[in-house]
């Protein structure tokens, strides 16, 4: 069957290439064009446009950009015309999916989201659009399954989290091996995520690593996001206590002490590492200004809102200073303190459910379509 798959962000390319792996697995003979990243053009199938060319952060930086948004809906509408699918897989990315799923839907072609929109942080009424334009709805996160049946009304399938497959799957490097080829010495390290966008990362990268001068003990390590060249972060690199690794956060998270991390699924990846984290984030004056009228969520980032409890301190806008931001480090690096942490981290994992998102999303996709 021919799958053609719609990611536009690092995380969904991650998740999309291993859907893909699934999708060859269960059916042999698959033909899949996609949108996404290096992971998924790996896994193999051909690569229509890389979602470096896709990602803008915010509502302004998305006004400024409307153009180019537009004219890349056009090339994918086109593109699908051409190759005529079996299905379309959208993975998250909702404000250019849902456009493409409202056109597809009036050609007849079956549309499944995969990693269905986070509506229930905001655009609640995006609902409608998506009982009208998708055929099947995969869903990862446990409460979104009552969110979906019981207050909507629209039957979804809760396919466990595809970041603990990512996780469980990946091989392990031992610390003397990763140190040595990273460049790194004997010294604990806390690993700094800045997000994959220039926008955030130009935001946050400089009071994050304002603290480095108050924590000699540690090595302070940057997680270079795939999407963005390294020229981008040499004005960061300027104190000897911080390095840079790019492409490698997994590998980095699972030799680091601490984190810290913007928000956004890094949180969530960072605590099924069992790493302690601190959840940072400052966006432009406006769009902030303008998200905190329509967000009425009590928490940003993943672990606390699945959780339902504050389990990792949030240091949002100007909360996110050089002070807090050193005073919640001592703290996770307090043995007592990390303890707790660590407990509520395995109480999380399980509420996630088990490995094998990507295989039962994909035979519920492959069941569907040949019925």
């Amino acid at each position: 069957m021919k799958y053609y798959i719609i990611a536009g962000e690092a995380s969904g390319d991650l998740h999309g290439s291993n859907l893909m792996k699934a999708l060859y697995a269960k059916d042999p003979e698959a033909n899949i064009r996609f949108w996404g990243g290096d992971l998924m053009q790996q896994a193999g199938g051909t690569l229509v446009k890389h979602y470096r060319e896709l990602a803008f952060m915010g509502f302004i930086e998305v006004i400024f950009n409307l153009k180019t948004i537009l004219n890349n809906i056009e090339i994918c509408k086109k593109d699908i015309a051409e190759f005529q699918p079996d299905a379309i897989i959208f993975i998250d990315y909702p404000g250019f999916n849902m456009r493409i799923a409202k056109w597809a839907k009036a050609l007849r072609i079956p549309t499944h989201y995969y990693i269905s929109p986070q509506i229930w942080a905001w655009k609640e009424n995006r609902i409608a659009a998506i009982k009208r334009d998708f055929d099947k709805l995969y869903v990862i996160l446990p409460f979104e399954k009552d969110f979906y049946e019981k207050k909507h009304g629209f039957p979804v399938e809760f396919v466990g989290h595809p970041l603990i497959d990512a996780i469980h799957s990946r091989i392990e490097t031992d610390h003397a091996t990763f140190a040595k080829e990273n460049n790194l010495d004997e010294r604990p390290i806390v690993a700094i995520l800045p997000g994959s966008r220039k926008q955030e990362i130009s935001k946050m990268l400089s009071v994050m690593l304002s603290v480095v001068k108050d924590f000699p003990d540690y090595q302070f390590v940057i997680a270079g996001a795939p999407s963005q060249e390294y020229s981008f972060y040499e004005s960061f690199l300027k104190d000897k206590n911080v390095k840079f690794i790019s492409n490698k956060t997994y590998d980095l998270l699972s030799h680091s002490s601490a984190a810290l991390v913007t928000s956004g699924t890094a949180t969530l990846e960072t605590a099924l590492f069992k790493v302690p984290e601190v959840v940072c984030y400052k966006g432009s004056w406006a769009s902030y200004q303008i998200a905190k009228r329509i967000i009425t969520l009590k928490y940003i980032s993943l672990v606390n809102l699945i959780m339902d409890k504050e389990v990792v301190t949030e240091l949002i806008q100007e909360d996110c200073s050089k002070k807090n931001i050193t005073n919640e480090l001592k703290k996770l690096l307090d043995p007592a303190y990390r303890k707790k942490l660590l407990a509520d981290y395995d109480e999380l994992e399980q509420k996630l459910g088990g490995t094998g998102a990507s295989e039962k999303t994909a035979g519920l996709i492959i069941r569907s379509l040949t019925k």
